[in-house]
């Protein structure tokens, strides 16, 4: 349950937010930019060769008991599965560059407050300090 104390900091900015330089901004967005290639070229990569394996299923299926079949389609859905996991992380960046476009990046969409450096360097997608996303994964 959510305490009073929370309710009244959600979705507050703080008044004065430090700016950043148009340097380290650049410097953001070519670190997002760069991710968001990445995991664009890993995603087109992954269907293809999803693309591939039903293809392959489909002419190899010839004999197949309901075992095969099973294991066929356990396989397929871990495919789909890891392709919309890529997506999501593709949709996060998408985002992140959006956030920073709009001045709001690196700041606590729930409480305003800061996000560390140090998180926003080994997550830079992040939209949650370390404290929100603690109560977050609680939830």
């Amino acid at each position: 349950m959510a305490k009073p104390a929370d309710t009244r900091t959600a979705g507050r900015k703080p008044a004065a937010k430090s700016t950043r330089s148009a340097a380290e901004t650049e410097k953001i967005r070519a670190a997002l930019a760069a991710r968001h290639d990445e995991l664009r070229a890993e995603y087109d990569q992954t269907l293809s060769e999803i693309t591939e394996l039903q293809r392959d299923r489909l002419t190899d299926s010839a004999g197949d008991d309901q075992a095969d079949t099973g294991t066929k389609t356990f396989e397929r859905e871990q495919e789909i599965s890891l392709a919309n996991s890529i997506l999501e992380r593709i949709t996060q960046v998408e985002r992140a560059l959006e956030r920073l476009d709009e001045g709001g990046y690196g700041w606590c969409e729930r409480c305003g407050n800061p996000i560390p450096v140090e998180r926003l360097a080994a997550f830079p997608s992040a939209t949650l300090c370390v404290t929100c996303k603690q109560l977050a994964e609680r939830r």
